[in-house]
Parts: C-alpha cells; structure tokens; sequence
C-alpha cells in the first residue's frame, strides 16, 4: 500500500500541509507544556489524571503526524485534463437516485481528503469507484446495505 499514490487536489494538500505544520509546530508544543505542567503538578504519575490525558494526546497528535507525513510522502496531484465527457478524479458530478426528484452534487477525491458530509467521496468508496469511466446518462448501481442504490449520472463538471 505504500507503494500506491495518495491522490490530493490542489486544495486537499494544502490542507494537509497545514494541519501537519499546526500539529507539528503548535500542538507538540501545548501537549509538552501540558505534561511538564501535570508533572509539576506532584503526585504520582500513576495516579495524576491529567498527566494520562495529556500523554494520551500526545500519543494521538504523535500519530496524527506520522499518518500525514506518510500520506505526503507519496503524494499525487488530481490536476484537471479538461474532459468533462467522462466522470474522473477531481470532477464534481451531479447525479439523481432514480425513482426520486433531487439531485446531489459530488467531488470526487482521493481517500485522504474525503469527507462524505461535505460531499467529497472517495474514488476508492463504492459509489466513488461505480462513477469513475461513466458518461452522462449512464446509470451505475451501487450496494448497500439496505439492497442495490441506481444513480443516473446527470453531468460532469
């Protein structure tokens, strides 16, 4: 898996590239001021609930880190071909559920910076994989858990 690109738009990246220098530069150091601060505190350490709290953070923002630098590492831009005639990464697609009236609007985007509230869904997600290729028109049906969802795709920008 470390082999295989972590597909970013422009955006995405540079909100990883932010997050990353917010935890590495503001966050590290707030946890650290936390622990030393509990350790002054006195008392044993087994028993100083605020000095577990702040190690636990800091085991997670240690972690936070690595997964980001390991997702920058390998790092693939989705940069726009200008084909709007088939759904690709990077393109919002409009489709409609078929038997209702409302459409949705996805971004699709790679795994790192999906958010399925915000309306960006993965190209690795099952809807995300049933669009990639399709035109305008076409219909792709996706499982769930509730039985088979048919989208018809509605257009590609």
């Amino acid at each position: 898996m470390a082999d295989q690109p972590n597909y970013l738009t422009a955006e995405g990246l540079k909100e990883l590239e932010a997050r990353l220098d917010y935890l590495r530069n503001v966050r590290r150091q707030e946890v650290a001021e936390r622990l030393r601060h509990a350790m002054e505190e006195g008392g044993e350490l087994a028993e100083n609930a605020e000095y577990e709290d702040a190690k636990n953070e800091q085991a997670f923002i240690e972690g936070e880190i690595m997964r980001l630098e390991s997702i920058l590492s390998n790092v693939e831009i989705i940069e726009d071909d200008g084909r709007k005639d088939v759904v690709g990464l990077g393109d919002r697609v409009t489709v409609r559920e078929v038997g209702r009236k409302e459409t949705e609007v996805y971004h699709l985007v790679g795994a790192a910076e999906a958010n399925p509230l915000e309306g960006r869904i993965s190209n690795e997600s099952p809807l995300g994989q049933a669009l990639l290729g399709r035109k305008v028109g076409d219909r792709v049906t996706v499982q769930a858990p509730d039985g088979d969802i048919v989208f018809e795709i509605k257009a590609i920008e």
